[in-house]
């Protein structure tokens, strides 16, 4: 906590912050075409920060010419690899500059903890930009084994006009893990940040053009999905949308890229995570930790929260206890207080969706553990965190992701039975194994359908693990590591007759 300032401070930061409120496009922000506003709410109080102009189509179909020209040109597709490192690491470095603005600007419009977006998103925003830029000039193509008439070159192009859209739990960190590897392989690229939250991203983009990235490769448009998300998705020259969110709006992508030009679509969608711990667990103390943080961590409002804890049944009492020990460690309240580790659920559609998913558990019979309830904040969107036991998989809360701060216990008879409970889902994001066995830890490791697997930990690894998902949590690439460059370049192919000269 030394790092942080104190809450009077940050409120006083927040006093004083410039909010971007217009699109970003071709360099500079101008007003919508659409003319067009909607309002940014903070969540922790239900007051309006500020009204930001909403794009439309009109918008997108100017975004993507000046996105499609500046590629054209070549200023920055065509840069040596060096100076497009040397272009990102200055983005970084305004970032890390910036920092606290954009924490609390975050704070705000999402409703996180500010101890939260200081120690964790905005680290972790500024070292995949760095990550990625180190990466530009590291990366070598390949030369097949041809014979010696022939030298066959595989290479890595950039795709052209890159659209990303934005989920709003994590904006900034989501953000730099599309926009890092795109603009490092010479794309330009279009975000259309989620409309709960779209002042970081702008703010981000101005700090982009003073870093050096040119007029037009670097264009942010909020809106609402319809107006902007869709018309980017059907759109005939756009050559990729990567999206993080819902599995039913990825479905969407999916169509309209199949309506329009066969754009390759890049999806991180959603899950329901287990944290499986089996019979020869130990140090339950160090497990209940791990697990109420995989649970709780952002309000719930996590892609791959644990919120299903299965547990052998040898020890689930014990188990129980200590997860409700640490459960009081965290406590609710104003975002801009950084005593405080939880904070708004980010909308009132969101908020009244947990509280009915609560409902619907004690109809269903399972036990009420620890929270249920709204707190009474005035017009502030809080809810307790909450445990639920004697959870069977028929339950809808034991299918159907709340994205809260919810979770619940189930028990098992065996090994076996936990990770066939486990698996037993349509979403493969993330898994936590505990296990004092690294027999166990393999084998089942393996066996769990999920992108990524944390034994004996909550974890998501790190910026040089890729990551995404299995069933209906992933499809057709991998955020972070070398493997996030992939999906924003085309591999060509090039053969070259050396035989005689023609």
């Amino acid at each position: 906590m030394s790092s942080l300032l104190s809450k009077n401070d940050y409120i006083d930061i927040a006093a004083k912050i410039q909010f971007p409120t217009d699109p970003f496009i071709n360099g500079r922000f101008q007003k919508s075409k659409a003319g067009k506003v909607m309002e940014s709410i903070n969540p922790a109080t239900g007051s309006v920060i500020t009204n930001i102009s909403a794009c439309d189509d009109s918008d997108v179909n100017y975004a993507v010419k000046v996105s499609r020209d500046a590629f054209n040109s070549g200023e920055w597709a065509n840069k040596h690899p060096s100076e497009r490192k040397a272009v990102l690491l200055k983005l970084a470095q305004l970032i890390e500059e910036n920092k606290t603005e954009l924490a609390v600007l975050e704070s705000l419009e999402s409703g996180k903890p500010i101890s939260e977006c200081e120690l964790t998103d905005l680290p972790e925003t500024i070292v995949t930009i760095q990550w990625h830029a180190e990466a530009i000039d590291k990366m070598y193509d390949q030369i097949s084994p041809a014979n010696v008439d022939a030298v066959g070159l595989i290479t890595r192009e950039p795709l052209g006009v890159v659209g990303c859209v934005l989920p709003w739990n994590f904006p900034l960190m989501m953000l730099a893990w599309k926009i890092a590897p795109a603009l490092a392989g010479g794309n330009s690229v279009i975000v259309k940040p989620a409309e709960q939250t779209s002042m970081t991203a702008l703010r981000v983009a101005e700090l982009a053009t003073e870093a050096g990235i040119p007029p037009g490769v670097l264009n942010v448009l909020p809106g609402e999905g319809p107006d902007v998300g869709e018309p980017m998705g059907r759109h005939l020259d756009i050559d990729a949308i990567s999206f993080t969110g819902s599995t039913e709006v990825g479905r969407l992508f999916l169509e309209f890229s199949g309506q329009s030009n066969l754009k390759k679509i890049i999806l991180e969608c959603g899950g329901k995570n287990p944290a499986v711990v089996l019979s020869d667990a130990n140090n339950l103390d160090g497990v209940a930790e791990h697990i109420v943080f995989a649970a709780l961590w952002n309000m719930g409002q996590n892609c791959t929260a644990n919120s299903r804890l299965i547990v052998h049944k040898s020890l689930k009492d014990t188990l129980l206890e200590k997860v409700r020990e640490k459960m009081k460690d965290w406590h609710t309240g104003d975002p801009l207080d950084p005593e405080n580790q939880l904070g708004a659920i980010i909308s009132k559609e969101q908020y009244d969706k947990i509280l009915g998913y609560i409902e619907v558990a004690k109809s269903e019979g399972a036990e009420l553990i620890e929270g249920g309830n709204a707190i009474n904040s005035g017009e502030g969107l809080f809810i307790e965190p909450t445990l639920f036991s004697g959870v069977t998989a028929e339950m809808i809360i034991a299918k159907e992701e709340v994205f809260g701060p919810v979770f619940v216990m189930m028990t098992v008879d065996s090994d076996k039975e936990a990770i066939d409970l486990a698996n037993d889902t349509c979403y493969g994001l993330q898994a936590s194994l505990f296990t004092s066995s690294v027999t166990k830890a393999h084998k089942y490791g393996r066996a769990l359908q999920a992108g990524t697997v944390s034994v004996n930990c909550y974890g998501e690894g790190d910026i040089s693990t890729p990551f995404g998902g299995y069933k209906l949590s992933g499809f057709g690439g991998r955020d972070n590591s070398l493997m996030a460059h992939d999906q924003y370049t085309e591999t060509k192919t090039l053969w070259i007759d050396i035989s005689e000269d023609i």
